[in-house]
């Protein structure tokens, strides 16, 4: 502590300003403890060392390494050593978590990668350098974002797969209603003329009001940028283990589009003992609707919303028919069949889910939630001209969602949790460290001390007392 106080004292007295003097405080607050950091964790790889060699374990070789941590650069030596098969392995790595040549700490890793589901790289690793101990290129901000995303998407795959090989479906949370929507946004790819196609689905349970805001109770969602087949196996694992439907009340929602139809949803929720209501998204109805007759108002226009409104397929064509007979331009007549086409192809898929159950929740809102939340794709992946590779853009998927799902750290540190024993032996190897680091206790000698003579030096007891001396 002594050596601490008066380091700082000698940092205040070169510096001549309050900015200076928290800049070189916190530089030196790194230094100190990641030099303490190393110092512990050479102490505990010797203690391991110690306790492999018991084991039968040899020692190959004992070396440096280095790992960032947030606090700055941590060098430590560990030991190589050879098990009783003959592998090469560093007992102490496997003991702290770290995987085979690891130079950054779980936390750094997690932490980039929320970062990066905000920011660009390049913004990335400024921010970082700017306000923590750690140095990266924009490249290694990559490959971390791909890395922790992969655990993500590791993560999605096991659950697809135990279901398939289950013999029954898991209990899960029973719910009267589940709301599902599905769409997907197009990202640039790093091939010319290429994209990747994100699927995305939102599931809730529902509305909450707090005054005049209302919010999804529950709400997640399944993202990535594999083929379509694979994105609704994940929306199907994600909610058996999850929901138990047998007797909940599917109401979806889509633009009707390729790899989005209703009989997507039907398969993936097939659970349910209840045929799953599928709509036309009416943000895609508006928008072809303004595609056809433009943005403005017209008497057209209002007829043909009025038609479909009601639901009245007649009255739809008739307006579309007189419309068409006002037109001259090809463009828009090739747009009006377009429009009439979209619209009549899904004629039944247009109603309002409150209509066709009984008994609709109090809370009930009509559907269409989706193209807000395609903006965590959209703002992060589609702007200033960003282009993605296949393993980039599925990383970065798969980290926005474990984000939004609360779920990124926990699968990421999956691997790393400690069972009771496991823990039980990291209590025993710091308490053996601690003991290492004990220092020695200084000599003080041959004590020395007399016995007092209540007697005269002439008598038996004292010619005794002068044989000692």
């Amino acid at each position: 502590m002594e050596k601490i106080i008066s380091k700082i004292y000698e940092i205040i007295k070169r510096t001549d300003n309050l900015i200076e003097l928290e800049e070189s405080v916190r530089t030196y607050m790194y230094e100190m403890f990641a030099s303490l950091l190393g110092d512990v964790f050479t102490q505990l790889d010797q203690v391991i060392k110690i306790q492999k060699q018991e084991e039968g374990w040899t020692v190959i070789r004992a070396d440096e390494k280095t790992v960032q941590f947030t606090f700055g650069s941590v060098t430590f030596r560990h030991t190589s050593m050879r098990d009783g098969k003959g592998n090469c392995r560093h007992p102490f790595d496997e003991w702290l978590g770290l995987r085979k040549h690891q130079r950054h700490s779980p936390l750094v890793e997690v932490k980039v990668a929320e970062m990066a589901s905000e920011t660009d790289y390049r913004e990335v690793a400024r921010v970082l350098k700017e306000w923590t101990a750690v140095h990266l290129s924009h490249t290694t901000v990559g490959s971390v974002v791909r890395r922790v995303g992969e655990a993500q998407a590791q993560a999605d795959e096991e659950m697809v797969s135990e279901l398939e090989e289950a013999a029954s479906l898991p209990e899960g949370k029973k719910v009267d209603f589940l709301y599902a929507e599905a769409d997907g946004v197009f990202v640039r790819g790093t091939e010319k003329k290429k994209s990747h196609e994100v699927h995305h689905a939102i599931i809730h349970e529902g509305w909450d009001k707090n005054g005049k805001r209302v919010s999804l109770r529950n709400p997640k969602v399944i993202m990535t940028t594999q083929a379509t087949e694979g994105f609704w196996k994940e929306v199907q694992a994600f909610t058996a283990h999850h929901y138990s439907l047998e007797d909940t009340q599917i109401v979806s929602n889509s633009d009707g589009g390729a790899g989005y139809t209703a009989e997507k949803f039907q398969e993936a929720f097939s659970q349910s003992k209840y045929s799953v209501l599928n709509q036309l998204d009416p943000y895609h109805i508006s928008q072809a609707l303004n595609r056809a007759f433009g943005g403005g108002k017209n008497e057209y226009k209002d007829g043909v919303k009025k038609a479909i409104k009601e639901h009245h397929l007649d009255n739809f064509k008739l307006w579309v028919d007189t419309y068409e007979s006002t037109l001259e331009d090809e463009k828009k007549i090739e747009k009006l069949e377009g429009f009439c086409t979209y619209i009549t192809h899904n004629w039944e898929r247009i109603f309002d889910w409150r209509e066709k159950v009984e008994n609709p929740p109090e809370d009930a809102r009509s559907l269409g939630a989706m193209e807000s939340n395609q903006r965590h794709i959209s703002f992060r992946m589609k702007k200033r001209g960003m282009h993605w590779s296949k393993e980039g853009a599925e990383g970065m998927v798969k980290i926005i969602q474990g984000i939004l799902n609360r779920t990124l750290r926990e699968v990421y540190l999956e691997h790393q949790k400690r069972s009771k024993r496991k823990q039980r032996h990291v209590k025993q190897v710091v308490r053996l460290a601690e003991l290492l680091r004990q220092p020695t206790r200084p000599s003080i000698g041959a004590k020395q001390g007399s016995i007092s003579l209540y007697t005269a030096h002439s008598s038996a007891i004292g010619n005794l007392m002068k044989s000692f001396h």
